[in-house]
């Protein structure tokens, strides 16, 4: 039985690091094997929309929704992968990390927004911006879960430091369903010794929380939203497009074992 409707935020406040990588292929990826995706750009750069080929200008948006103009469902647009929707972010989204403060109860705004529309979707996923500011707030709150990719670099334990503790605190004041689904290694050299001893640290100090499945360097990866398209359409046999969907594989596998045991 697979679950409806799980919310997946891909959040990491550090920039670079494969997020929005990540959201689309992954998106794409769900999409390809028959489960209905919505991917929410909650990034105000707006790199998920225009990395699947729809313009950072299209209205109505996220930012419409927060404000109360619009149902989120009437800001959904369909991309070129049946089965994968996106919301975009809407041009004023950048203003809402000031706005959003200012009301009371805002950190459930999102959560609220998806609500009615929820139940269309296998998975929700929440590209989130590259910072812990009140938009990636709005999007931990919505989740049931988070995957947050991380960089294989030397300072990559530094900043996760500091994200557990932001979702320990979301978990206790929030949202206290939210789980971390995994931490995803992204950008890997296998080649150097530098990569290898980063992921062998990071699985050392998470050894129940690190994805089987290592996101590498990859050319065709990086060239692939310059096109507007996820990578499995841009060169279905790299190493990039494989390990997305053994990403996707994994995940699935997860899910329906969380769900089977009550999650």
């Amino acid at each position: 039985m697979m679950a409806v409707g799980l919310v997946l935020a891909v959040a990491n406040q550090k920039g670079g690091v494969g997020k929005t990588t990540t959201a689309i292929n992954l998106g794409a990826c769900l999409a390809e094997r028959g489960r209905r995706t919505l991917l929410v750009d909650v990034d105000p750069q707006a790199n998920a929309t225009v990395g699947l080929g729809v313009s950072r200008r299209t209205y109505p948006g996220l930012y419409d929704g927060l404000c109360g103009t619009v149902p989120l469902a009437e800001a959904i647009v369909p991309t070129r992968y049946p089965n994968l929707d996106l919301v975009p972010p809407g041009e004023g989204l950048a203003g809402a990390n000031a706005e959003l403060p200012k009301e009371s109860g805002s950190e459930w705004r999102l959560r609220e927004l998806l609500s009615p529309i929820v139940g269309r979707f296998d998975f929700l996923l929440l590209d989130c911006p590259p910072s812990l500011g009140p938009l990636t707030v709005n999007a931990l709150v919505a989740a049931d879960q988070v995957l947050i990719p991380i960089q294989s670099e030397y300072f990559a334990l530094e900043g996760l430091a500091a994200l557990l503790e932001t979702l320990g605190l979301i978990q206790r004041e929030l949202n206290p369903r939210l789980r971390i689904a995994g931490l995803l290694l992204t950008m890997q050299d296998g080649r150097t010794k530098l990569g290898r001893d980063v992921e062998a640290e990071i699985r050392q100090h998470f050894p129940e929380m690190v994805f089987r499945t290592v996101i590498p360097r990859n050319v065709r990866l990086g060239e692939a939203p310059s096109f507007g398209v996820a990578v499995i359409e841009h060169d279905p046999g790299c190493a990039g497009a494989a390990a997305y969907r053994s990403l996707t594989e994994e995940l699935v596998a997860a899910t329906a074992t969380a769900i089977g045991s009550g999650r």
